[in-house]
């Protein structure tokens, strides 16, 4: 009987978790604004489609939470029902199995009170993420091949979809630069805070003086949004360059020039892409790429005064890294958070978990 009672409590706890998570998300306010939203979709134009996308996105976002913390409550109400009926003729395989089923309700729970931190205007977006070598030569270009598997692998834990854009190889191996897509919900969220320089110290694994080598890579993360503003681009501000595929792509990439730089000439700031054979494709991504660029700057501008967007790469050298990997002490620290943590395959092969979350909380 005490075993039962002992699950009871449980569940009821985790019910009281629940119900702070309807205050503390306006549960009952988004479902007010989910009736609002459908009927505006029904009313509206279906040649207005700039303002479907937009309601259709509000309404998607809406239903996520307000699906989830549902079927928490569903669920739960299920489990206590399943108690309440087998209360006074219970055995430990019952038991056991209740349990597990609320310690899955319990660890989903926390999943998703922690993705509330993700209160951005664009934390749920996907995201794209452009890695460029720094000082350090074939090392530095070593090193940012290094930091694409590691969120590639990052993503892959995360269950998020990804996909190279563009990609310019180095001399003799790894990469100079390099842009990724990354696809799911709050994949921005996840990975703004680790736009800076990320340091890497070795030794030279190609000379024998078995010297420490220190490499810089830069990392630049921004979001992937569809832009309902008017970002009007001049052509003659824009210089478009094609060219062939530096990377492996058959026999179609190394014949034809279908990759494809956009130069914003009045900010400097660049876009390539080369994931499509189109060129058609890669430039109209490029340009998607170029305006999300100019928007992000025009939301800069009103916090900093005359800040260029691509400032926040800062000079990627000595003494504006965000975080090291020391390969030779096994040592990575967060030189934002002080965050260590003395297993750097570990971190390489895609945990970097605690970092993100560290940064998260510490509201950077």
């Amino acid at each position: 009987m005490s075993k039962i009672n002992t699950m009871l409590n449980y569940a009821y706890d985790i019910k009281k978790k629940i119900d702070m998570l309807k205050l503390s998300t306006n549960f009952f306010f988004k479902k007010q604004e989910l009736n609002k939203i459908n009927k505006k979709l029904n009313l509206s134009n279906k040649f207005n489609r700039s303002l479907i996308i937009e309601l259709t996105k509000k309404y998607n976002t809406l239903c996520y939470d307000i699906d989830i913390i549902s079927n928490f409550t569903n669920q739960l109400d299920d489990i206590i029902e399943l108690i309440k009926l087998f209360y006074n003729q219970y055995n430990d395989k019952i038991i056991n199995e209740i349990k597990n089923e609320l310690n899955i309700i319990s660890n989903k729970l926390n999943i998703f009170e922690f993705n509330q931190i993700f209160s951005g205007k664009y934390d749920y977006a996907n995201c794209y993420v452009d890695i460029q070598a720094g000082s350090g030569g074939i090392e530095a270009q070593d090193w940012a091949s290094m930091l694409l598997k590691m969120y590639l692998r990052w993503a892959e834990l995360h269950k998020f979809k990804t996909n190279i854009i563009y990609e310019m190889l180095g001399e003799k191996r790894g990469i100079k630069s390099v842009t990724i897509k990354i696809i799911g919900r709050y994949a921005y969220g996840w990975l703004r805070t680790e736009t800076g320089i990320h340091r890497l110290v070795r030794q030279n694994p190609i000379s024998s003086s078995k010297r420490r080598h220190t490499s810089f890579s830069s990392l630049f993360v921004y979001p992937d949004i569809y832009l309902n503003t008017n970002i009007i681009l001049n052509k003659t501000d824009l210089k478009i360059d094609v060219y062939r595929s530096s990377g492996a792509g058959g026999q179609h990439v190394n014949k034809t020039e279908s990759a494809v730089r956009i130069t914003h000439l009045p900010t400097k700031i660049v876009v390539q892409c080369q994931n499509s054979r189109s060129q058609y494709k890669n430039k109209l991504q490029a340009l998607k790429q170029l305006k999300i660029k100019l928007y992000q700057l025009e939301i800069k501008k009103q916090y900093i005064k005359q800040q260029h967007l691509e400032n926040n790469k800062l000079k990627i050298n000595w003494g504006n890294h965000i975080r090291s990997y020391v390969i030779d002490n096994s040592l990575i620290k967060d030189m934002r958070t002080g965050l260590e943590i003395r297993n750097v395959q570990y971190v390489l092969n895609g945990n970097l978990d605690k970092f993100i979350k560290a940064s998260l909380k510490a509201g950077l």
